[in-house]
């Protein structure tokens, strides 16, 4: 455990249980403090009652509202100005449309095990922070 993930705070938005809960105890294994929502409308209304987090993992596909559309709220609403926004998807051919929205990292959950999403995130969330 890094020292210097222990202060990260995470959200994870994905409406797949099974993945949730393996990438909260990976992240959390890693030293950081996860939560988990399995819908973009819990998440909205959390960040609309002032939570914040250092990073915020977005699927796309979700029943409702899916993840793109729940960022361009999130952005157009400022709410997660300081945020490290990454999408944590299965869906190759959404990149440039999160690309417009502003996220800071992309990540294929098909070909990155979870060992290795977490090391992409912590990757993508110290490259954000140096600029």
């Amino acid at each position: 455990m890094s020292e210097e993930n222990t202060n990260l705070k995470i959200l994870l938005v994905d409406d797949d249980r099974f993945l949730l809960d393996m990438y909260s105890l990976k992240f959390k294994k890693s030293g950081m403090q996860a939560d988990v929502l399995s819908n973009s409308s819990t998440a909205l209304t959390k960040l609309r009652s002032g939570e914040r987090y250092d990073i915020i993992l977005l699927d796309i596909i979700m029943p409702g509202m899916d993840g793109l559309e729940f960022l361009n709220i999130i952005r157009t609403e400022k709410l997660v100005d300081e945020s490290v926004i990454i999408m944590l998807t299965n869906q190759a051919d959404d990149f440039e449309k999160a690309k417009i929205l502003g996220i800071d990292g992309y990540i294929i959950k098909a070909t990155t095990i979870p060992s290795e999403v977490v090391s992409q995130v912590l990757l993508i969330y110290k490259n954000k922070k140096k600029k």
